[in-house]
């Protein structure tokens, strides 16, 4: 079967061969999903490779499709100045890797929106995942296919979509050359920590598709889009929680009357964890070897799934995780309140965390691209705003819920995680308020409108979901279904 996926106007083609009915192990069940279809003029067939989800995946015994994916050519727009812009930034052309997932959708959305050419590159994965582990969105989630179509429909302004694994290389390589990039912003990785230490299958597919994904994207600038600058999505968990200071990527430090600057030491605490530690190192050696520009975001725990542009229209709406694989703390909280469970902080609760609003994630990979990295340059800026134990978000929203009306309760519940409890935690995120960004801080009409999203689809809540079977200590060793 043919699925042949296009815009007006498209001038150039690729073809990647793909398994449209997907069977994981044995104990797994197989997972069908029609694309949707329209006419596209001509085509160029392109063999897929092999990549860590299709070593994840294992193909039904049936014929496969394939799918044909248009992108139309630009001109192409030259990087601004390695400074903060004083106007606003050109129109660039960005491709938006794994733009289908919880960040990256609103990143997409923003940038369009801005004036930007936007390509989505994903492979639709995550997707994969919530049908594999029984896990659901809070919010109904439309298809990629119809939420640019509603997209386009609302502004007149076209998403162009590849759908293909960056871990295939020529996949990665026919996507660059046909729609050229100006700047890569790179969400396309297995984002979550629990996710990772389910079972040595997911520890594996974690590391392959993450690191493997990264070191195709900067061989593909490398080679076809030397210019290019890469923005990459890290995480404050490189860091772990050191008893200084955090830095923003880098420490001056004086041993034996000898002084150095030198990467922030890194003390990642999960297998996801360690894999974007892999990811930075890979891409701070090709800044020095090869000349590339790179901007590494080590973001915080992010909250929140509205953004000025998925407000637009019910077919726009983010996902919105509050599982115990891929939800994360606030968003669950604001959920477990509001169906009446009570809030769960693992252990002590000390645990402290840099957090920011979905808004401002999109904000900081706008302020990212209008202000580039030089050639051969590797900044690192912590994308946060505020920090919070806890113990502290589940006192916030326990006192947001009374004001609704909520009964709110807290219990501590055995920590599945390997990581302090009580710690000194301070990190450093300057550089991007200097470049201008204006923070959306948890505001207590802020909490308010996060409980009355939770509330607004509390029927959607599967409450089998809300608390965590994945434990750092007792990961298996053969793949398994979290426990319903």
């Amino acid at each position: 079967m043919r699925i042949l996926l296009a815009e007006p106007n498209i001038k150039m083609v690729h073809v990647l061969s793909t398994s449209c009915s997907l069977r994981f192990t044995s104990s797994w069940k197989s997972y069908s999903q029609p694309l949707n279809s329209t006419t596209c003029p001509t085509s160029l067939s392109l063999q897929t490779f092999k990549s860590p989800f299709r070593k994840l995946v294992l193909q039904a015994e049936k014929p496969q499709r394939s799918c044909t994916v248009c992108a139309t050519t630009f001109p192409i727009t030259d990087c601004g100045p390695h400074q903060r812009s004083k106007e606003p930034s050109k129109p660039q052309r960005i491709m938006v890797i794994g733009g289908d997932g919880y960040c990256g959708w609103a990143t997409a959305l923003h940038l369009s929106n801005k004036g930007h050419k936007v390509a989505i590159v994903d492979n639709l994965v995550r997707r994969l995942f919530d049908h594999q582990l029984g896990l659901n969105s809070l919010t109904p989630i439309t298809s990629i296919h119809s939420r640019i179509r509603c997209w386009k429909s609302l502004t007149g302004k076209t998403i162009e979509l590849y759908i293909g694994d960056v871990c295939d290389f020529e996949f990665l390589s026919e996507t660059f050359k046909s729609f050229e990039p100006d700047a890569v912003v790179h969400f396309g990785e297995q984002r979550s920590a629990p996710y990772s230490m389910i079972d040595r299958s997911r520890a594996v597919f974690t590391q392959q598709n993450n690191v493997i994904g990264t070191l195709n994207v900067l061989f593909a600038i490398k080679e076809f889009r030397e210019q290019c600058h890469l923005v990459k999505l890290g995480t404050m968990g490189e860091y772990g929680t050191p008893n200084i200071d955090i830095e923003e990527g880098y420490i001056t430090i004086t041993h034996n009357g000898r002084t150095d600057t030198l990467p922030y030491p890194k003390q990642a605490s999960s297998f996801y964890h360690l894999s974007k530690v892999h990811d930075s190192n890979n891409i701070a050696f090709t800044c020095k070897a090869w000349g590339i520009r790179a901007t590494d975001l080590n973001q915080g725990v992010v909250y929140g799934a509205r953004t000025d542009e998925t407000e637009m229209h019910e077919e726009l709406c983010n996902r919105f995780d509050y599982d115990g694989v891929f939800g994360t703390a606030l968003n669950r909280f604001c959920v477990q309140a509001a169906i009446g469970h009570p809030l769960t902080v693992y252990g002590k609760g000390g645990q402290t965390r840099g957090y920011l609003d979905i808004r401002d994630t999109v904000q900081c990979v706008e302020l990212a691209i209008a202000n580039p990295a030089q050639p051969g340059e590797f900044r690192v800026f912590n994308q946060f705003t505020e920090q919070f134990s806890v113990n502290e978000l589940a006192a916030l929203v326990t006192e947001a819920g009374k004001k609704l009306g909520l009964n709110v309760e807290t219990v501590s519940v055995p920590n599945p995680r390997v990581e302090a409890e009580e710690h000194y935690y301070n990190a450093k995120h300057t550089k991007l308020i200097e470049l201008g960004l204006k923070p959306h801080l948890l505001s207590d009409s802020l909490l308010d409108s996060l409980l009355n999203f939770a509330i607004k689809f509390k029927d959607r809540v599967d409450r089998k979901q809300i608390m965590t079977n994945v434990s750092w200590r007792k990961i298996g060793v053969k793949p398994k279904t979290v426990t319903a």
